[in-house]
This record gives structure tokens, C-alpha cells and sequence, in this order.
């Protein structure tokens, strides 16, 4: 997969799949990946110097690669791709002034306790094996893109960029969360619990465990039983409240209750207690995995 954050860095992809004849070889070479050169001019019916030419400008883009092998006709070059998907935000990310922000990879926890079904991966492969709390202890973990926990919970230390005269005016976080069930299923509610520091800043219930369909950032790896994807949730905790998504107040917990200052930590967990009504699993998606491509992003606003 090749993912651009605006379309300004897209413009020579763009370009080079401007000509239908180059989106015709790009399709070609999805379907058959032991394409070579003559074999392209062949199925389009046009010369081998133009095929050249066409492949020469989708090279350049780095949306292809050229191999070549010695065969019983001499040199031959195979046009193979170089992504499966393509992927461009069309709204360019904007610093925001008097905000600091961060991303926290799925797998740098700083505390889990984890029950079955439970597990956790990269983007290449499975860490350990599934049901196996203690993977969880394992050092490949920092680069997880993907975990889930049948009940328990993980603990995440935010950065606390604030400095001496800075007060915090608004804690906004988002992430992309889904319930965890044996395989998937859709209607299989949970309930999430969230706290900042101890203090608990409400509750969400996550409606299922979505696996209809793969995962738009998902390794083509993924065994597809498994959860795909997940809902992206946007917390801001202000003066007035803690909101969910816009206006739905989740709690009254206010900013000023958290008590951080520029010499605080700042401790985020997510957990889903065994005895809670809806003990339904959590499952936290990061980079490589899921619709959204993120991991926990974080805004801290300040005066």
C-alpha cells in the first residue's frame, strides 16, 4: 500500500495515471504479476517502444518495478507492481496554533492486562500465538499495529509537552476502537471504560466487532475471521465537560479535574472490567491496520 497525506504529494502518481493505457497496464500486471514487456505491447497492440515508454513513466512514480531474468529468448523484462493500494487524503493536516500533538503506536503501552480472546500483531505477522497473555510482554510489541483483549486493560503514557506558564485548556484524543469477539460479529456490544490519570472520563459502548469486509489499511496477510476495522472516536475533554464525537457528553468530568500541569504524567487506559454488563472485548487499531491508518492521536490546547 502507498498512502499519501495530500494531493500535492500525489501529483506524479496522478500524472503518470493520466494516460488510460497506463491504468490499462497497471490492471494487467495486478491480475499477472509474470507480465513482461513483450507481452504488455502483445495485449494492448502497440509497439514495444511505446509500452517503454508508458512503463518508464509509471517506474518514475514508484508505482512499478522492472525484474529481469535471463531466458530462452535472451533478457526479458517482467513488469511487476510495487502496492496493492493506493491511498490520498484529499485535506492537508494543519498545525494548529497553541496545540501540541503527538501519535502513540498501538504497541507502546506502558501497562496491559489482557484475557482471552486475546492477541496482538504487526503489520508482517501474528506476535506469538493467540489466547497468550504473555506475548503481550514480548519485546516486538512496541511495533504492534493491532491488539485486542477479551476483558482487561492497557494503559498508554501521553506526552506532557506543557510548559511553566501554559495552562491546559482541552485534552482531545482519537483512536480507532472496536469491540473483540471469537472471530467477528457485528452485534456484539461492549463497554469501554476510559480514564485519564485514575479519574474516569466515561464510558462508551462499542457496538460490535466489525469483519464484513477487510480493512482499508489492513495487510492483505490479515486472516479475514478476524476483526478488519473499527470506529473512529474522537474524545475532548474541556471546561464544559467530556465529549464524544462532537456534542454527545460522555461525562462532566472538565479539564480542570484532571489536575495536569506542565510537571503532571498523563496516563490514558482503556478498559473493559469482567464484570461490567456488556463484557464484550476491546480492540485498538493503529497504522497498518483498520479504515483510518492512525494510531492514538493527541492534541494538547493550551493558554
Amino acid at each position: 500500500m502507498i498512502h499519501y497525506h495530500s494531493l500535492k504529494e500525489a501529483e506524479e502518481v496522478f500524472k503518470a495515471l493520466s494516460a488510460p493505457v497506463r491504468i490499462e497496464i497497471m490492471e494487467l500486471i495486478s491480475r499477472n504479476d509474470h507480465m513482461s514487456m513483450s507481452d504488455l505491447a502483445e495485449t494492448l497492440g502497440i509497439t514495444n517502444s511505446a509500452v517503454s515508454m508508458h512503463v518508464s513513466k509509471l517506474e518514475n512514480a514508484g508505482l512499478i518495478k522492472i525484474q529481469t531474468t535471463t531466458g530462452k529468448r535472451g533478457i526479458m523484462k517482467f513488469v511487476r507492481p510495487c502496492h496493492d493500494r493506493l491511498v490520498v487524503e484529499m485535506a492537508r493536516q494543519i498545525p494548529e496554533a497553541n496545540c501540541y500533538q503527538d501519535e502513540i503506536d498501538i504497541g507502546w503501552y506502558i501497562g496491559v492486562d489482557a484475557h482471552p480472546t486475546c492477541g496482538i500483531a504487526t503489520e508482517t505477522k501474528i506476535i506469538g500465538e493467540f489466547d497468550n497473555p504473555s506475548v503481550f510482554s514480548y519485546p516486538e510489541h512496541i511495533g504492534a499495529g493491532i491488539l485486542w483483549i477479551g476483558y482487561g486493560s492497557v494503559s498508554y503514557s501521553l506526552p506532557n509537552r506543557l510548559q511553566a506558564g501554559q495552562r491546559l485548556r482541552e485534552l482531545q484524543l482519537s483512536f480507532e476502537i472496536s469491540s473483540e469477539c471469537p472471530e467477528f460479529n457485528e452485534d456484539y456490544p461492549s463497554d469501554i471504560h476510559l480514564s485519564i490519570n485514575g479519574i474516569s472520563i466515561g464510558k462508551w459502548i462499542s457496538p460490535g466487532d466489525f469483519g464484513g469486509r477487510m480493512g482499508i489499511f489492513s495487510p492483505l496477510w490479515w486472516p479475514e475471521i478476524l476483526n478488519q476495522y473499527g470506529l473512529l472516536k474522537t474524545i475532548r475533554i474541556t471546561d464544559h465537560g467530556t465529549f464524544m464525537d462532537g456534542d454527545f457528553l460522555l461525562s462532566n468530568v472538565c479539564v480542570g479535574d484532571l489536575g495536569i500541569d506542565y510537571n503532571s504524567n498523563i496516563e490514558l487506559t482503556f478498559a473493559v472490567p469482567k464484570d461490567t454488563p456488556n463484557c464484550g472485548g476491546m480492540t485498538l487499531f493503529g497504522k497498518g491496520f483498520g479504515d483510518y491508518n492512525q494510531s492514538i492521536r493527541v492534541k494538547v490546547y493550551y493558554d
